[in-house]
């Protein structure tokens, strides 16, 4: 799988060894993640992120239906909190008119829910492996006009 390219002084966070495949932020600790919130802008959340230990593999489960859980209530700052993860992921957002006879998220969110749990298995897992594994096919997420 081709790495997220992070541009210099970019928000991407702490620099990781590129050991697992996917995006380098999958390593992050949570003290790394944290460090990322408080470059984002959300300083005050860092604790939030640390005392749930949201690492680089859980960010992939963090959006604006968890965060009120985790102590993060302002809804404008969920919903950028939200949006940064996905940026950060390299995933999108499911589009409100997308088909429903399409899988729920985009097969790299797919992906990196696979990659989120610890151990060997999910650490040797490729892109083009899982793709291959599950049967999924390359599709759009938008609609034909």
């Amino acid at each position: 799988m081709e790495q997220i390219p992070e541009e210099e002084g970019s928000e991407q966070g702490p620099e990781e060894p590129k050991s697992l495949p996917g995006p380098a932020c999958l390593a992050w600790s949570p003290l790394e993640v944290a460090q990322w919130v408080r470059q984002l802008g959300f300083p005050q959340y860092e604790e939030c992120f640390t005392t749930n230990c949201i690492t680089g593999r859980k960010l992939i489960h963090v959006n604006c239906s968890n965060l009120p859980q985790m102590g993060i209530t302002d809804f404008d700052h969920m919903k950028e909190i939200s949006w940064h993860v996905r940026e950060l992921l390299g995933i999108e957002e499911p589009l409100w008119s997308r088909s429903i006879a399409l899988p729920y998220r985009d097969n790299l969110g797919l992906f990196l829910e696979h990659k989120a749990p610890t151990g060997a298995k999910a650490d040797a897992l490729t892109f083009s492996q899982f793709v291959q594994e599950a049967g999924l096919e390359p599709y759009a997420t938008i609609p034909p006009l």
